[in-house]
């Protein structure tokens, strides 16, 4: 059997796609460390299968590169949004997406017929601990402990150049006080409205960007006050820059950002 896929990013975080609707794909756990293995697969932080819903227009499900699932992803679900339209999937560009952490809403920045920038809505966060202290074998970190569907602990760094994410990223990601694991941010404050931010994702390890990172960032920068509700604040990460802002009205935190079409291809299973 031969799947089709495309190959998308999003501020630098790649991801295989698969349109399951008429392609059944039954073992997404084995398939996402076989793809995502540099070299000698696709390459990818996972993969990402487009489905059909019964309580919303579409549905994915995220296997991050250890075969983890993972319940949200920010980037993905804008790559979803242009790999929908883009292929004629779909003629909205107001788009509901069922995920494992709640029904999330899209919205498409069309340009000369085609999708360019995806707006999501990610809900309301949840800062589980604002000022949490967690001690490694390298030292103590303090940071804010945030959901965004999915954990965060963030923590900000005076130089984000020296903050050491193959050391402390994995040590953080499993620590005792995080049984599901967590995903961890490291944050460097620019100026009013930016920030610099640099990623260890659980099941991924160092990756380009983190869409529900960057929104769990934004936050944590408003509630240790060096931003405010309703600012659009440009989160820098190594593969681009997301805009967020966590909106005082319905209290949601919605994300800007590009989503890419790098190649089609095919492999057989």
């Amino acid at each position: 059997m031969t799947i089709q896929f495309t190959k998308m990013q999003g501020a630098g975080n790649d991801y295989i796609y698969v349109n399951t609707i008429n392609q059944p794909v039954t073992n997404p756990k084995e398939l996402a460390i076989q793809w995502s293995t540099y070299h000698t697969g696709i390459g990818s932080d996972g993969l990402v299968l487009i489905g059909p819903s019964h309580i919303a227009d579409f549905s994915m499900r995220i296997f991050n590169a250890d075969g983890s699932e993972a319940k949200m992803c920010g980037n993905a679900s804008r790559c979803i949004g242009k790999y929908l339209y883009d292929k004629k999937l779909t003629q909205k560009k107001q788009i509901s997406l069922e995920t494992l952490s709640g029904i999330k809403h899209l919205e498409l920045h069309v340009k000369n017929g085609a999708v360019k920038e995806v707006t999501v809505d990610m809900g309301c966060p949840d800062i589980l601990e604002e000022s949490l202290n967690l001690s490694c074998p390298n030292g103590t970190f303090t940071g804010t402990f945030v959901s965004m569907g999915n954990p965060h602990f963030v923590t900000f760094v005076e130089d984000i150049k020296q903050a050491n994410l193959p050391v402390t990223g994995p040590l953080l990601e499993h620590h005792p006080y995080f049984p599901d694991r967590a995903n961890i941010e490291f944050v460097q404050f620019l100026s009013e409205g930016n920030a610099r931010m640099r990623v260890w994702e659980r099941g991924s390890g160092i990756t380009q960007a983190c869409g529900t990172g960057a929104c769990a960032s934004a936050v944590a920068l408003i509630a240790h006050g060096r931003a405010q509700k309703g600012d659009k604040i440009q989160i820098q990460m190594d593969g681009g820059t997301l805009t967020i802002e966590w909106n005082p009205t319905d209290n949601h935190v919605y994300m800007t950002g590009n989503a890419v079409t790098v190649f089609e291809g095919s492999i057989k299973l």
